[in-house]
């Protein structure tokens, strides 16, 4: 039912010939995300790590579709602290930077999403619009699935430090990005209504 709110922001969308652009933080840490994997009987994978170290990189990420020709991409950028509302307004004014016309950003409704900052950035850029995912529905989210296929590729690797750790991910992002069925993947498997299919 609520996902039936989003079709008038598409049709907004259209209408204004504006790129709508899904977004959403994710972390990685230096510890292993440990999944299930294929060894011979009787030998257990042993997964080597630095103990007790706990760096980690922030990223945020957003899949853009094109109003007129559907075109997909995805933007993101990295850091090496949390995500706070500066860093999301980092991540609008590259948006701005990269994509012509009026934007319409869908994000979850994290205090890091709304604020004094964003306020004067949507007043400095008025072809910039924020819109935000009904309360938790991470499921409506397309750019959900960009975590999930970037931290299964990555998942029993052990970067040795930080350095080695965003390459990785870079690594990962940069082909998710490049692969267009991986981009409409993301849109298909997520549950909002089927115009965006």
């Amino acid at each position: 039912m609520e996902a039936k709110r989003l079709a008038p922001d598409k049709k907004n969308a259209t209408r204004m010939g504006a790129h709508l652009v899904f977004a959403d933080e994710s972390g990685f840490c230096l510890i292993p995300n440990v999944v299930r994997t294929w060894a011979p009987q009787g030998r257990t994978p042993v997964h080597r790590h630095r103990q007790g170290r706990r760096d980690k990189i922030s990223v945020i990420s957003g899949i853009s579709v094109s109003s007129k020709r559907h075109r997909l991409g995805l933007y993101y950028l990295l850091f090496f602290d949390n995500i706070g509302h500066d860093e999301v307004c980092v991540f609008l004014r590259g948006l701005l930077r990269h994509l012509r016309g009026p934007i319409i950003v869908l994000l979850d409704n994290s205090t890091t999403h709304r604020g004094e900052p964003l306020q004067q950035l949507l007043r400095r850029h008025p072809r910039l619009h924020i819109e935000h995912f009904p309360s938790y529905t991470p499921e409506l989210n397309p750019d959900e699935g960009v975590w999930s296929l970037s931290k299964r590729e990555l998942a029993n690797s052990c970067p040795k430090d930080r350095d080695e750790l965003m390459e990785n991910i870079i690594r990962s992002i940069d082909g998710i990005g490049r692969s267009p069925a991986k981009l409409r993947g993301c849109i298909v498997q997520s549950e909002l209504p089927s115009f965006l299919r």
